[in-house]
């Protein structure tokens, strides 16, 4: 993970430059531009750091050595439920939760409606039915 992590540690002066530069260039008036470059250049070392402290810890993977042969990365690579459908309903409750805040704010309590059933149901899913365990 080291070439990830410096990747994005990397990324995020270029960002605060790009955002110091566009601040200059539009006078600091126009703020949403030069606001969002600067969190993109938290966000992205955020997500650098987690990679580096995530790779300290678990170790050099098969691709991160030059020595590793293809079959070290072969077998099992996490849990997923190709059946769910709770991703769907969230994704759903996320779209509902959006449009409430471009057409009406009262659709959003719709949406967080549904996120809380869409959250419960993919958290419980395994807990009930068929593939309780």
């Amino acid at each position: 993970m080291k070439v990830e992590s410096w990747l994005f540690i990397g990324l995020a002066p270029f960002f605060a430059l790009v955002a110091v530069v566009y601040g200059f260039m539009v006078d600091w008036q126009e703020h949403v531009g030069y606001l969002a470059l600067l969190l993109t250049a938290g966000l992205s070392a955020m997500i650098g750091g987690y990679l580096w402290f995530t790779g300290r810890r678990v170790g050099a993977r098969p691709e991160d050595r030059v020595d590793a042969e293809i079959h070290e990365g072969s077998g099992e690579q996490g849990h997923f439920s190709p059946w769910s459908w709770w991703p769907l309903v969230l994704s759903l409750a996320a779209a509902t939760g959006f449009l409430g805040l471009a057409v009406g704010f009262w659709i959003t309590y719709i949406g967080v409606g549904l996120l809380v059933v869409a959250l419960i149901g993919w958290v419980y899913e395994y807990s009930r039915g068929d593939h309780a365990h």
